[in-house]
């Protein structure tokens, strides 16, 4: 159980480039990203129309270039995964991406919606029958329905069930914090959080009361990277703990800035790792209920189980602040 949670967790921070970036791939080889990061070389809302053709030729240029160098030399290989635009271009990319399934952890489905899930979900099944290693999806949750009040609940619940009867294939679920913002025409800047958006805010609640429970659900993207006096910074900060509070695990990122500022905030604090440890390591004979560590709060083992698999996970992960 701790490894499956490790792995899922371990998506962490993932950084987003168009797929026709053509520098990626020396960024990655090179260290330049560090060693704690994920990485999704987007297909979709990324890249036009019109260069769809040129995008997946270099995709596949650069996971040519990371599986050959990786071949020669030790280098951190981030999970990498693919966003793509629909299932029929999912449908093709295996068929030509197939030979890179070695470092290809899995792809990302934008908009996975009612109308496509059962698209998605027998493709991936499919794939995973012939890969010879699991290959996950992540689904991104961001579609019209969901946000539409009058077919939320039922949406979701539908969805849930969709996800469900392909559970050992997702390692994540995501969501669309700018598809969903773009709906109420709403935007925030440095100095607010999501959370201050309240159907938005209503929203993302109701999603993780849906998953959360039994999957890791990554925090919407940031969209700030630089500002006069790094307000940018302490606006994710402020964000990134929000979201932990909440549920979110990990968070999309869109500049290499925001990794080390997302992977500080998934550490956890060393009064927490302690209490984790001592929940977990209770004598299961005597009383299930006791003083913290620092002797600050109440330690029960019923009913704070989950949370100290979650810190000593994370703890494991991330380290101990």
């Amino acid at each position: 159980m701790m490894d499956q949670m490790k792995e899922k967790y371990s998506v962490g921070a993932l950084l987003y480039t168009p797929a026709l970036n053509g520098k990626i791939a020396e960024s990655v080889v090179s260290g330049r990203f560090g060693n704690m990061y994920s990485l999704a070389l987007c297909l979709e809302d990324t890249i036009s129309d019109s260069d769809v053709g040129p995008a997946e030729e270099q995709l596949e240029h650069t996971l040519e270039r990371i599986d050959r160098e990786r071949r020669d030399r030790a280098f951190y290989l981030p999970k990498i995964f693919v966003r793509v635009r629909s299932c029929e271009q999912l449908q093709r990319l295996d068929k030509r991406l197939s030979a890179f399934y070695g470092i290809l952890c899995g792809y990302i489905f934008p908009k996975y919606s009612l109308s496509n899930a059962d698209d998605y979900n027998g493709t991936v099944i499919r794939i995973n029958e012939r890969a010879g290693k699991k290959i996950h999806m992540m689904p991104i949750l961001e579609s019209r329905d969901i946000a539409a009040y009058s077919t939320r609940r039922e949406t979701l619940t539908a969805l849930k069930e969709k996800i469900d009867s392909v559970r050992e294939y997702v390692l994540n679920i995501r969501v669309g914090g700018n598809d969903f913002s773009n709906m109420f025409a709403a935007r925030r800047h440095y100095d607010e959080t999501i959370y201050e958006i309240l159907p938005i805010a209503q929203l993302l609640g109701e999603i993780l009361t849906v998953f959360s429970g039994d999957y890791v659900v990554s925090g919407p993207v940031w969209e700030f990277f630089s500002s006069d006096n790094e307000e940018w910074k302490t606006g994710l900060q402020n964000e990134l703990k929000l979201d932990r509070l909440n549920g979110f695990i990990g968070k999309t990122v869109i500049h290499p800035k925001q990794i080390g500022v997302v992977n500080e905030a998934l550490k956890v604090s060393r009064k927490d790792y302690e209490d984790a440890r001592e929940i977990l390591n209770w004598d299961e004979n005597g009383l299930q209920v006791g003083k913290s560590f620092a002797g600050e709060r109440m330690n029960e083992v019923k009913t704070h189980t989950n949370w100290a698999l979650k810190t000593i996970t994370l703890a494991e992960i991330y380290g101990i602040l």
